[in-house]
């Protein structure tokens, strides 16, 4: 079952950030480096991040019910929400750290050891991270692509905090620890940004993407050429891993109900073959009847009342 793998996916995350903290900290006891510590409180956020995330998809898991009839699944968005702000958080911890070790600089003790250990924690980050993202992707799961994302941005912070340690460590230059962290500070503030975007613009029911598009408009224009039919107000959202597509199909008004239903089936079988993870509304009119051309923009009683004489 699809939701039974991702929460086990999530599982593994939480795992592989529980094994990262421990790693990560034991780099910082051994070597005192500032950055390495600010790569173990991203860690930290990993950890709390898989948490909320196993939550919000047990949640979004649940079937539609009578008080949310469209399911559940837009709880994805606020863990991706979360997440971002929790990201923001961490940022805003190393930098303060980061400032305070800057007006102070400290040698950096036992670096071969350290950055070995830190290497190890890196590495896993980056297998289950991979994992994640193609998961995420192909299940169009928001939550565990998102968690996939966040990994693999933490092995890019890794390297380059492993690389600016053994930098300190070759050259000396203390001052370049606090630096790396205040680098590591930036990168998590943009991370975070993004995952904070991409949740607000879930929750105000954004359209599907150009991929997703082009799959409707593919099938639209099949059954306008073959069927001799039109169609209208296409409106779609994407609401977690599930899409929405409402559209109008205008058919000749002599034509018979069972004749239309047959079509619209037609239709939304071959668009739901192309889009398994859609739900598909559809209403059909006569073409010609100029009532059915009244609704075609977004506010149906806006526009009536715009042209409404005065």
């Amino acid at each position: 079952m699809r939701s039974d793998r991702l929460i086990r996916l999530l599982w593994l995350s939480i795992a592989a950030a529980l094994a990262t903290i421990t790693l990560k900290t034991v780099a910082y006891l051994l070597t005192g480096s500032i950055g390495l510590l600010s790569d173990a409180a991203e860690s930290v956020v990993n950890l709390v991040a898989a948490v909320v995330a196993m939550a919000a998809l047990r949640w979004a898991r649940k079937p539609a019910d009578e008080e949310h009839a469209y399911g559940h699944q837009k709880a994805e968005y606020f863990s991706a929400g979360v997440e971002g702000t929790l990201v923001l958080v961490a940022a805003v911890s190393i930098i303060i750290a980061a400032l305070g070790r800057l007006l102070d600089p400290q040698p950096i003790d036992s670096a071969g050891l350290g950055l070995a250990v830190s290497a190890g924690a890196t590495l896993i980050n980056l297998a289950v991270g991979v994992v994640l993202l193609r998961a995420g992707r192909a299940e169009r799961s928001i939550v565990v692509e998102a968690d996939g994302r966040h990994l693999l941005t933490d092995v890019w912070t890794s390297v380059g905090v492993i690389a600016g340690v053994a930098a300190v460590a070759l050259t000396g230059w203390e001052v370049l620890d606090p630096l790396i962290a205040l680098a590591v500070a930036v990168n998590i503030v943009v991370m975070g940004g993004a995952l904070v975007r991409r949740s607000v613009g879930g929750l105000m029911d954004r359209a599907l993407d150009r991929q997703d598009r082009v799959q409707i408009d593919a099938v639209i224009a099949a059954f306008r050429e073959h069927e001799g039919i039109d169609f209208h107000a296409l409106r779609t959202r994407q609401a977690g891993s599930r899409a929405f597509v409402s559209v109008h199909v205008l058919v000749p008004g002599a034509w018979t109900v069972q004749h239309g239903h047959d079509l619209v089936e037609r239709f939304e079988d071959d668009l739901r073959a192309r889009l398994p993870h859609a739900t598909i509304f559809t209403h059909l009119e006569p073409v010609e009847d100029p009532k059915s051309f009244a609704d075609t923009e977004l506010d149906r009683a806006a526009t009536a009342a715009h042209h409404r004489p005065t």
